[in-house]
């Protein structure tokens, strides 16, 4: 029998190898289990997914299982991005969801994951329940099979969103958005949203394909080449792309720039504390760029750093009042949204922003190096061997010198990885992969060439292979 756990987001697996329907019904089973535990079964649940292949017939078999555990079932009518299932959950006022995705994953991948009552990721007491009923599962009641009704919350959601931006700003703006959901279950969301406040969408790569036209379903700069190419040809002001269940957003500039995650967190934060006026706290992961914390600092309020997972980022968005929250791979949020990462909202914040300061994202940015300072962010990643990976986690252990590459060290932080902060606001993150023999090596300096020397410096210290 297949072992199966969920990992930062979920269980994933290679379909007809490892994602098979019997390991889909053991997981719906050992979630129906769950949720009869919890008491949150008679509310019902929302089985969702997204456009991969056969992810509609898993999402069926899951809901079977759930129905005949006596579990009402609210089944997505079509593909549905990830919090659009999550606003769902709040929606309907139920237990839970249960999302068909493999997120960005390869187009062979599919997932499941459970989404709890309260619209977010499931944070790893949940997650842990539930690998506990797959270990050792447990006889279903004996009752008739619940209902089943028809879900379609998508209007709810556009009237929900349309509540969270400032759709004024965007229609006075007029402005010219290329549209790229990557062929997932973004499909005419983002589109439809931008066209009713008055925006000029072209969209690209907006039918299903279960292959993402040969590639991946990652909205990273790799990835984003035609989009460039389509911003800089229609002269627009933006260039706005879904990851496969559109919980994630990458973003083209209008002179083809790529808009990293973290400067649109970055962004959004300053946006919100100084267009808006909102106040309140921020929230980060461990490998997140510090200019959050700068930012929030300038107007009093604190940045609080969490572990790497956006389960987190939730949980603080959900018990500490943050305005808004987010990650370095891209998953954002802010305050009156579910405490799920939103690629829909991230993109209507992103053009929100351009429309109201009237100026590109690469202005504002510079803007913000002259208020705040200037940070570069990059991350590596370093493949070794599982005896070099021992080696290396054996170092980390004791790993804490009192000065790196030249600067004085002035805090070690352990809470994901090993972190190392400098005098000079420089820091490094060192993370081990769960299930690779990899290390991800996370750097931010004043500079390109500062960040370029601190992730020698790692290497060489630690005797890291070449990435």
């Amino acid at each position: 029998m297949a072992q199966i756990s969920f990992g930062t987001d979920g269980w994933r697996g290679i379909i007809a190898r490892d994602f098979t329907f019997a390991n889909v019904e053991r997981v719906a089973a050992a979630i129906a289990a769950y949720l009869r535990e919890a008491g949150l079964a008679a509310r019902g649940v929302v089985v969702a997914y997204d456009n991969r292949f056969l992810a509609d017939r898993f999402a069926a078999a899951a809901a079977d299982v759930l129905r005949r555990w006596g579990i009402p079932v609210f089944f997505s009518e079509g593909a549905l991005p990830t919090p659009v299932a999550a606003f769902a959950i709040k929606n309907r006022s139920a237990g839970g969801a249960v999302m068909l995705t493999a997120s960005h994953n390869p187009p062979e991948y599919c997932g499941i994951k459970f989404i709890p009552e309260y619209a977010g990721p499931a944070l790893p007491d949940i997650t842990r329940r539930i690998e506990d009923f797959l270990a050792e599962p447990v006889a279903p009641p004996m009752v008739s099979p619940a209902p089943q009704q028809p879900l379609a919350p998508r209007e709810d959601y556009f009237r929900h969103l349309l509540r969270l931006v400032d759709g004024e700003a965007i229609r006075r703006a007029n402005l010219k958005v290329v549209v790229d959901p990557m062929y997932g279950a973004g499909i005419g969301y983002l589109e439809a949203l931008l066209e009713q406040l008055g925006a000029t969408v072209t969209p690209l790569h907006n039918r299903r394909d279960p292959l993402f036209g040969g590639g991946l379903p990652d909205p990273v700069a790799a990835r984003l080449g035609e989009l460039r190419e389509l911003v800089l040809a229609r002269e627009a002001h933006l260039g706005l792309a879904l990851d496969g269940d559109a919980d994630r957003l990458g973003v083209i500039d209008a002179d083809g720039a790529f808009i990293s995650p973290n400067q649109i967190l970055s962004l959004v934060c300053y946006h919100l504390l100084e267009k808006r006026g909102w106040r309140g706290p921020v929230v980060r992961t461990v490998a997140t760029t510090h200019l959050v914390d700068r930012i929030a600092a300038a107007y009093g309020e604190v940045a609080y750093e969490t572990p790497v997972g956006f389960k987190y980022i939730g949980a603080y968005l959900r018990e500490h009042g943050c305005i808004c929250g987010g990650e370095e791979s891209g998953g954002l949020s802010i305050r009156g949204h579910v405490p799920e990462k939103d690629g829909i909202l991230a993109g209507l914040l992103t053009a929100e922003i351009v429309a109201t300061h009237g100026k590109s994202l690469g202005a504002l940015l510079a803007d913000l190096g002259t208020r705040f300072g200037r940070l570069v962010s990059a991350r590596v990643d370093y493949h070794t061997t599982p005896e070099e990976k021992e080696r290396i986690r054996y170092l980390l252990r004791d790993f804490c010198p009192a000065e790196f590459n030249g600067a004085a060290v002035v805090k070690r932080t352990t809470t994901d990885g090993v972190k190392i902060e400098l005098a000079n606001g420089a820091w490094f993150l060192i993370r081990a992969s769960g299930t690779e023999p990899v290390f991800r090596v996370y750097a931010e300096a004043a500079t390109a060439d500062a960040v370029t020397a601190l992730h020698e410096a790692v290497r060489r210290e630690l005797k890291l292979p070449a990435a």
